[in-house]
């Protein structure tokens, strides 16, 4: 077989020179002189015998050649890493990397616990969580780019034919009230009590909140009949509001678990009321589960399903 017409650092290069935009940031992100950058794609494009960038404006762009080149680049460095992994895995968790992702309330509630207790067992494996949206970390798992996530929202349908994705666990949605409000004397209410309410919500234009809207209305909930009082951008916003007898809120009950237990806030019942979400887990079938994701998958996630679920059965994720 004939030598190859590129080094993977050409590689690594022309990725950097894509991601950051020019070959000076490239440079600097790779802790390189510009000249030794722009002398490596200038010898690429020699072994090549073809132009990667076009180099007339001031912005570095590929040419039709250079976006072919890079389509096969990321694949070709992600499949390199994942062979340094399988190697480091044959040290029996004792290195190795894992990298979780998980949209805003699990990765902000949920996913510290889990990872703490993991570390707890594999001290020496490098752990990395990723939060961000729902869209956003599905897409970083079909690129490699995650091992493995735990999300509460809606996946795009090209996402969700390209993922494996299972059911992980039910995640509720309570009622709270600040501990001086006349109904909290009340472990009780009636749907048309939260009519009465004066509430403190999400931004109407979030993801989440658009969501969490929805699974009210499925729930028989007349959501424009809802007084808002106040909308804040974060759920722990939210949770100080109400704390300060600002209003009252529906929350995920994996978000507010430390305040009832605390007793700083009251989560009465609402009769015929019952709000649920299911979070899944996603990870790509095709790509390489290392020790250290299988560990995960297998000895910290099942834990924490029963107590995201009480009421349903324990889900097996292998």
């Amino acid at each position: 077989m004939a030598d190859l017409p590129f080094t993977l650092d050409q590689l690594r290069i022309l990725r950097a020179i894509v991601k950051e935009g020019s070959f000076k940031k490239a440079a600097d992100s790779l802790y390189v002189t510009q000249p030794a950058v722009s002398l490596q794609i200038q010898n690429l494009e020699k072994q090549l015998e073809v132009c990667l960038f076009d180099r007339g404006g001031r912005k570095a762009q590929l040419t039709e050649a250079g976006k072919v080149l890079v389509n096969y680049c990321e694949s070709i460095l992600n499949q390199c890493q994942e062979a340094c992994r399988a190697i480091e895995d044959l040290q029996q968790l004792k290195g190795g990397s894992l990298v979780i992702g998980a949209s805003q309330t699990t990765g902000t509630y949920l996913m510290p616990r889990m990872l703490g207790l993991f570390r707890q067992k594999y001290p020496e494996v490098a752990v990395q969580l990723q939060v961000h949206s729902t869209r956003r970390t599905g897409w970083s798992v079909a690129n490699g780019q995650i091992d493995l996530a735990v999300i509460g929202g809606e996946l795009p349908t090209e996402l969700n034919e390209l993922l494996d994705v299972k059911p992980y666990a039910t995640d509720e949605l309570a009622l709270v009230l600040p501990m001086k409000h006349p109904l909290a004397k009340s472990n009780e209410l009636n749907k048309e009590d939260l009519y009465r309410l004066d509430f403190v919500t999400l931004d109407a234009q979030s993801t989440t909140r658009k969501v969490l809207d929805q699974l009210l209305a499925s729930a028989g909930l007349d959501v424009q009949r809802l007084r808002i009082e106040m909308e804040l951008n974060s759920l722990e916003a939210i949770k100080n509001a109400v704390q300060s007898g600002l209003g009252a809120a529906l929350l995920p009950v994996v978000s507010i678990e430390r305040e009832i237990a605390a007793g700083t806030l009251h989560k009465p019942l609402v009769v015929d009321l019952e709000v649920r979400r299911e979070l899944k887990l996603i990870r790509h079938p095709a790509r390489y589960c290392s020790r250290a994701a299988d560990a995960f998958l297998n000895e910290i996630l099942p834990l924490f399903s029963t107590k995201s679920n009480q009421t349903s059965d324990k889900k097996n994720i292998k």
